[in-house]
């Protein structure tokens, strides 16, 4: 395995290839084992994962607590190389609903203080609202995260799932490091606007979703129940037909994958990993096992000739439905 580092943009901080996204470790992915969890984070450091991700709004700060209590228990230099992402501005309720987002300058910093405490740390090294707040200039919500940086808080400032106009009017009132945003094979959305605004401005991309939540992993099976708490249960592409579709195309992934000796969760993220430097994919495993596997693609390289199979195997737009539920795609700032 090979972890070279790379940068989020021009402001942002080196960091691994890979980063661990932890949301699965508390939430909406059925249920997952703490120990198992926090063994997990401490292996990701130990294989040189410097940047875990994190949103205060995963099981209402279950999360931030939990990789809190994977750093307080690390070896002191794995600990002191981790660079934690939060993302801010989910509301909910006790019952687990979602009641919009909120990014108000004073929400900003309060939500901020929370996260310092449930984290155990001085400072939060990437701060982003986890979606655009309509009823906020993005300006204001900006600034508000570079007066935290001004008072060491927070040492950059990211964005996620922003639009091209929204990106370049935050980059306008300060430094963004990088735009978190879905990019996987079958979620090519930033490829036509988003991403040549990003390039331009020097912004980086975290990339979550490189295995469309399982679904392009090789692990996915029709068959699988969910439970209703599960995001997958109301996903549109794990639905009826779109799914069959969709795991066809995991099928003819997966011949270009064992033709190279490697797994189609490798190949999947690698070739994320093949479209730029400034591109960091964020594996969601929630196991070590799954963990292993993941980090596996940072030594498989796809030449030409297999970007043109996998091209014509998994063409862009070629997934059948939505990559959120219909009420979640209108607060996708990216998506107008």
């Amino acid at each position: 395995m090979t972890m070279n580092n790379r940068s989020l943009g021009t402001t942002g901080p080196q960091v691994s290839a890979l980063g661990l996204g932890c949301m699965g470790m508390s939430a909406l992915y059925g249920e997952a084992d703490r120990t198992e969890s926090v063994a997990t984070v401490h292996a990701a450091l130990e294989a040189g994962v410097t940047l875990l991700d994190t949103g205060d709004f995963y099981a209402m700060g279950h999360n931030e607590m939990l990789i809190g209590d994977a750093l307080r228990t690390a070896p002191a230099a794995r600990r002191e190389q981790a660079l934690v992402s939060v993302k801010f501005g989910a509301l909910r309720d006790p019952d687990g609903n979602w009641s919009g987002y909120d990014g108000r300058p004073a929400a900003v910093k309060n939500f901020a203080a929370y996260s310092l405490q449930r984290l155990g740390v001085d400072h939060i090294d990437v701060y982003r609202i986890a979606r655009v707040d309509p009823d906020v200039p993005i300006e204001e919500t900006v600034g508000a995260i570079a007066e935290l940086v001004e008072k060491g808080y927070v040492r950059h400032i990211g964005l996620s799932e922003a639009g091209a106009e929204t990106i370049r009017r935050a980059a306008a009132t300060a430094p963004i490091s990088d735009l978190q945003i879905e990019y996987s094979l079958i979620s090519r959305g930033i490829e036509d606007r988003i991403l040549p605004t990003t390039r331009e401005l020097g912004i980086g991309i975290t990339a979550y979703g490189v295995l469309s939540r399982g679904l392009i992993s090789g692990h996915f099976s029709r068959d699988r129940q969910l439970a209703v708490t599960d995001f997958r249960a109301h996903s549109p592409r794990f639905q009826g037909e779109n799914l069959q579709h969709n795991l066809n195309l995991v099928e003819a992934l997966r011949k270009i994958a064992e033709g190279k000796g490697v797994t189609v969760a490798q190949t999947a993220i690698a070739w994320v990993l093949s479209r730029g430097e400034d591109i960091v994919p964020l594996v969601g495993a929630r196991t070590r096992e799954r963990l292993s596997e993941a980090l596996g693609a940072l030594d498989v390289t796809l030449d030409e000739a297999d970007l043109s199979a996998i091209e014509e195997a998994v063409p862009a737009d070629a997934a059948a439905g939505e990559r959120y539920p219909e009420a979640q795609v209108a607060h996708l700032d990216s998506e107008r």
